[in-house]
């Protein structure tokens, strides 16, 4: 991708792993200053006990000839996301792009149990690790965001809007999910007077650390989880979403997106982009035409 980021500040909230890793790699590809946040660092892990850390991504930053600085935050404390905010402020005096990725809540989720037979401490603390994170640091953020006109925000969540409809078989989950479109809805309406865009974005079926853990498989054979789950031979890297949202910090007419909630593929069409082996994944489009309950292999052909 072309420098064309250069002069721009970005926070990437929740840039331990996954999504978040690959946006702060390739906005740091594309010349922007980003700043990496989150609780995982070499001197101590989250608890969800993962190996990645905030200075692991600095230096793949590093590495794509970005500029990244690490800055280990809890998202869940304001006073924490306010000294980091107020840190951007007095090192750059603006904030640029906004990228709300924290997330945590995995072991939390519940499948296949009603509320009333799901952890109650365990949705609150998910609820509290997905979406109230998001609310605080945009509360903190934003005023420093607003500055300048053109500031973008980008929300992180799981499924489109129109899959959303559906529900997602857990109540937290899909409470937490769903919440976090709304924050970028809101956000596109209070950020247009001062010319700011917000939108949420979602990865499809992603191939983040922990899935590959969870398959037993690795970015070289990855194919290989298929066999456990059909739909995973539709999946995608982090990096196919983070492509897409470089492009849309660097395109001029991206406030044409707000309020709206583009996926890694409607993002990588309409910039003309692909994964990082050349293919354009879109599982979404296959669940709406062939619905999620396949047992069986899938064929991928028109699909990536």
């Amino acid at each position: 991708m072309q420098q064309n980021l250069h002069g721009k500040i970005a926070l990437v909230a929740g840039a331990t792993r996954g999504c978040g890793r690959a946006i702060a790699v390739e906005l740091g590809r594309a010349g922007a200053t980003v700043y990496v946040t989150g609780r995982s660092t070499r001197a101590q892990r989250s608890e969800m006990d993962r190996p990645e850390t905030i200075e692991d991504t600095v230096d793949l930053v590093t590495e794509a000839g970005g500029e990244g600085i690490a800055v280990r935050v809890d998202h869940l404390v304001p006073d924490e996301v306010r000294a980091l905010v107020a840190r951007i402020d007095a090192a750059h005096g603006r904030l640029d792009i906004l990228v709300n990725d924290v997330w945590g809540g995995d072991d939390y989720a519940e499948w296949g149990k009603p509320l009333w037979e799901q952890s109650l401490d365990g949705g609150m603390r998910m609820l509290g690790l997905g979406l109230h994170t998001h609310i605080i640091t945009s509360h903190a953020a934003l005023p420093l965001l607003i500055r300048h006109p053109g500031g973008l925000v980008v929300e992180v969540t799981d499924g489109t809007d129109e899959y959303n409809r559906k529900y997602r078989d857990s109540f937290f989950y899909d409470l937490t999910k769903t919440s976090v479109s709304r924050i970028a809805l809101a956000q596109s309406a209070e950020l247009k007077p001062y010319g700011g865009t917000a939108v949420v974005v979602t990865p499809g079926f992603l191939r983040s650390e922990a899935m590959l853990d969870h398959f037993g498989v690795t970015e070289q054979n990855w194919a290989d989880g298929a066999a456990t789950e059909p739909h995973f031979i539709l999946s995608e890297t982090p990096t196919y979403l983070g492509r897409g949202v470089a492009a849309l910090a660097a395109d001029p007419d991206r406030a044409r997106w707000t309020g709206t909630s583009p996926s890694s593929t409607s993002l990588a069409q309409a910039y003309g982009l692909t994964d990082v082996d050349g293919s354009v994944p879109d599982i979404w489009r296959y669940f709406a035409e062939h619905g999620s309950a396949e047992t069986g292999p899938i064929d991928p052909a028109g699909y990536r």
